[in-house]
């Protein structure tokens, strides 16, 4: 069996193989509720075999969210339709995680599938539509145009480490099997740990330590409360792309933190600053997972940019990552599993991740190609 596609277990929970879907706005909510839409774009990635299945980033509070059509985990209300999404999740054999996440001064941003508004006040409300000053560290706008977001006091940000412990409570309420904290791509978290977003002059900010203590204030937080036997993953920046930013040194450091706080896997990204210089390519942040893993002692996750099944057997045979995660990808081909093994063990094995009314099929339907190939 390619080690892809071998089991991984941490803490109390055992993924089926090695291969993610990345959490994705979908930008498809009405106040923060999960509708059918999230069912079926969800449920998809289970039944075409992935080992763990990630909702999108969700808003901890209302402010929270990077649009008024993202999903939220900020109320009881949102529980029973997250639970319905897990449970089918559960029923194809993979895991269910969800991404807690506020957007900070990112946030109160058009829905980018349906920029322009309607201009009566009935469709605004159908849609759900709110706007809101967002809140940050520093009152800095992430670039020009954008809005100025509120400086948030200690009391506030005191808040804020609750709410994202009170989501968590909530998340394991609708059953999910590990949640995830959103510290990447320039929204709150990571607006705290870079020097780009974070000008405070209090115990927040100045020092890498200081602008390290929301994040490690909030993981202490969410692992209080939540289960012992459940793997909890922080996501990070691991690098601003930008030589004023946050660094891969800085990451190694706060893995090595948040790791003693109870966090089991660093779920590895970058940038989303303005200014930053990016060159991307497939499999671009591979080395930064690498660097993680190896500097922090810790199980790490790949994304971005892998779409090749043997460069995603390549990573886990090479140590550089635990799980391989896909977006984009995965939202191009829901079944990109089943092909992968297909791909790297030609056997009859893949078949067995589908589910039994669709393997059989196309089982035979291969078997018929090949048929005609041959002949």
């Amino acid at each position: 069996m390619p080690l892809l596609f071998t089991p991984l277990t941490l803490r109390g929970l055992t993924l089926r193989n090695r291969t993610m879907v990345s959490p994705m706005c979908q930008y498809h909510s009405v106040d923060g509720m999960a509708e059918d839409w999230h069912l079926v774009h969800l449920g998809r990635f289970a039944m075409g075999g992935f080992g763990l299945v990630m909702v999108e980033a969700s808003g901890v509070t209302p402010e929270g969210r990077i649009s008024y059509s993202d999903l939220g985990i900020w109320d009881d209300r949102h529980i029973p339709k997250l639970k319905r999404i897990v449970d089918f999740i559960h029923s194809q054999g993979a895991a269910a995680a969800i991404q807690l996440a506020h957007a900070g001064r990112k946030g109160s941003r058009p829905n980018p599938w349906r920029p322009d508004l309607p201009t009566s006040q009935a469709k605004l409300d159908a849609i759900g539509y709110t706007d809101w000053q967002p809140i940050a560290p520093s009152a800095v706008p992430h670039t020009e145009g954008w809005k100025v977001p509120h400086a948030l006091t200690t009391e506030e940000i005191a808040g804020l480490v609750q709410s994202f412990a009170d989501a968590a409570v909530r998340a394991e309420k609708a059953g999910f099997d590990l949640v995830e904290i959103h510290g990447a791509h320039g929204y709150l978290m990571d607006q705290f740990l870079s020097p780009l977003a974070n000008r405070r002059t209090d115990e927040y900010g100045g020092s890498r330590e200081n602008r390290m203590r929301f994040a490690l204030e909030v993981v202490a937080a969410v692992r209080k409360v939540w289960p012992e036997q459940k793997p909890l993953f922080m996501r990070f920046s691991v690098q601003d792309w930008h030589p004023e930013g946050w660094q891969v040194e800085d990451s190694v450091e706060l893995a090595k933190q948040v790791k003693a706080l109870g966090v089991d896997l660093v779920d590895c990204s970058s940038g989303g600053f303005d200014g930053a210089k990016v060159a991307v390519a497939p499999s671009y942040q591979v080395p930064l997972a690498r660097a993680v893993k190896h500097g922090a002692d810790i199980a790490t996750a790949a994304i971005g940019l892998i779409t090749d099944p043997f460069e995603a057997e390549r990573i886990i045979a090479d140590g550089d990552a635990d799980l391989v995660a896909l977006a984009r990808p995965a939202l191009d081909n829901p079944n990109w599993p089943v092909h992968a093994l297909r791909q790297l063990d030609p056997g009859d094995a893949a078949y067995d991740l589908l589910p039994k009314p669709v393997g059989y099929a196309v089982r035979a339907l291969d078997k018929a190609l090949e048929l005609k190939r041959r002949n």
